[in-house]
């Protein structure tokens, strides 16, 4: 029961800390009761099957961490209006098995080669772990330690340097030296070293706060911004489940451009959410100087001289014989191949009409996972997760829209694109000045999901030193300044717009040239300790 208790309480610890209704500071002790109970036990127990003891006790205190903070899953629905159990059930289950998969790692390397070594090894691997979940296809970062700050930006101000990753390292250091410090203390109860060791852990802890307090005053007196462009944020508030999808496409559109004729003041960028037209159906790429919608909206911005339109659209193309064929694509019973795609296009009154297609796409939802080695086995079936079951396609590279007529630059980042930080940079680092979000969230309804991913996208703000604009079709739109603050915002659920100043910034933070350079230290450094630790093994035998 003592191991038990110890595991539960690390779960509780983590569940507490997380945003959007949690205080982060129990993170910096959250490891501890874990790591205290994998000791404990390989250490001093008599159980004889130490191992599985481990790992069943770590995946209860993952499991019951996943089921806290992301249970809002639960909230997708079927086409036939059903909760989906399978949205929840196969996220949940599988993080947490992956999460004790890494905790078994550390408790076989810290059995053979000691509790220092074992302590490194467990920071290493758990950083290689974030770095992979956020690459693979059935990618899952939303419980990555770092992400945990993100209703308290004036405590990470520093993620321009490190980003997210680096607040994961942070969390990470700080639990072990805890570790270490009760550790030391139950060995030897010497008051000096319980002093000089809690000492590190209070500089550790405090250094990157008051670093972060100096970064955030100085950022925000001074004046570094290159500008700023007039937008509208459109929230049309279309039920995903009875409307979005199924209603008529000119009376969607009719009823965006009436949200944004309720703007009497110029306006550079008008910006509408994810998949916001055409309703039922996609565009068809190869014929957009076709289209009776698209040529409203050109018609719309020939009033209004200067703008754009961003728009989150589902588009599909077909693709000849002659053309390469992407994997993703199938053929249609008259023999024509197609792909479909999460877009986001930017009208122009007189320009070409620019396509970006969704590179980081919903594992089980938009993407079949490792298609190449699945189809052959599964066929045409797919992970059922509450949405599409088909893969979609995507860039293999980020895009940027101009606008020509002023400076501004937009990142058209699509909705579940926003959780990942070095993917999110490659748009600055292709010269955009502001961060546009696009998001159709109001699957999960009024539960902390939309709520968490707005979160994140502060983090974002902060790494790289751009302004949010976040559009979302049931909410919450808002604008998000560069310090990761949110300025103004609506509320979900209602139909409005938002008219929002961006200021645009230039220049690219230490973290938009270098990534998640943390990860990859901590992927050497693992790579490092397994090499050590079999040549060790070897040489001792």
């Amino acid at each position: 029961m003592k191991y038990i208790f110890l595991s539960l309480i690390s779960a509780l610890l983590l569940s507490v800390s997380w945003p959007t209704y949690g205080v982060p500071f129990f993170v910096f002790i959250a490891l501890v009761p874990l790591l205290l109970m994998e000791h404990e036990i390989s250490q001093f127990s008599g159980i004889k099957k130490k191992g599985r003891v481990i790992f069943a006790l770590s995946y209860l205190c993952f499991l019951v961490w996943n089921i806290v903070t992301t249970g809002w899953l639960y909230g997708a629905r079927n086409p036939d209006g059903n909760h989906s159990l399978e949205a929840v059930l196969f996220p949940v289950m599988v993080n947490s098995v992956l999460y004790s998969v890494v905790f078994q790692a550390y408790y076989v390397y810290k059995k053979t080669q000691g509790t220092y070594w074992g302590m490194v090894f467990f920071v290493a691997i758990w950083m290689a772990f974030e770095k992979f979940h956020l690459s693979w296809e059935l990618s899952w970062p939303w419980l990555n330690l770092g992400n945990v700050f993100s209703e308290y930006p004036k405590m990470i101000q520093w993620y321009d340097t490190l980003g997210a990753t680096g607040g994961s390292f942070w969390i990470l250091v700080v639990n072990v030296l805890v570790f270490y410090t009760y550790r030391i203390w139950q060995v030897n109860r010497k008051k000096m070293t319980l002093i000089k060791n809690s000492g590190y852990v209070l500089a550790l802890i405090t250094f990157p706060l008051f670093l972060s307090l100096y970064k955030y005053y100085t950022f925000r007196g001074r004046s570094a911004a290159g500008g700023e462009v007039r937008v509208l944020l459109l929230q049309p508030d279309l039920d995903p489940y009875t409307e979005k999808y199924t209603k008529d496409s000119m009376t969607i559109l009719r009823d965006l451009l009436g949200l944004a004729r309720g703007q009497n003041t110029k306006v550079d960028f008008y910006m509408a959410p994810e998949t916001a037209l055409p309703g039922s159906g996609s565009f068809l790429e190869n014929n957009f100087d076709k289209s009776l919608l698209l040529d409203s909206i050109r018609s719309f911005l020939g009033e209004h001289a200067g703008a754009v339109f961003d728009l989150g659209i589902s588009s599909h193309r077909m693709f000849t014989d002659k053309e390469k064929i992407p994997g993703t694509a199938y053929k249609t019973p008259d023999k024509k191949w197609v792909t479909h795609y999460n877009s986001v296009i930017q009208i122009d009154h007189q320009n070409p009409v620019e396509v970006y297609h969704k590179g980081k796409l919903v594992p089980g939802v938009e993407l079949f996972p490792y298609m190449k080695v699945l189809k052959p086995l599964l066929g045409d079936a797919m992970l059922n997760l509450g949405g599409s079951v088909i893969s979609l396609g995507r860039d293999k590279e980020r895009k940027i829209f101009k606008n020509l007529h002023n400076k501004g630059v937009v990142a058209p980042v699509i909705c579940y694109e926003s959780i990942y930080g070095e993917f999110v940079t490659e748009y600055v680092s292709m010269g955009a000045n502001f961060l546009g979000i696009l998001t159709n969230d109001s699957w999960w309804g009024r539960t902390q999901g939309h709520r968490q991913l707005l979160s994140y996208a502060r983090l974002r703000a902060i790494e790289n030193r751009r302004e949010v604009a976040r559009t979302a079709n049931s909410g919450i739109s808002a604008h998000i300044n560069a310090l990761g603050e949110i300025e103004e915002s609506t509320l979900y659920g209602d139909r409005t717009s938002l008219f929002v100043k961006i200021k645009l910034y230039e220049g690219k933070t230490f973290y938009v040239r270098s990534g998640d350079l943390l990860s990859r230290i901590c992927l050497f450094v693992l790579g490092f300790l397994v090499v050590f630790g079999i040549f060790r093994t070897w040489r001792f035998k």
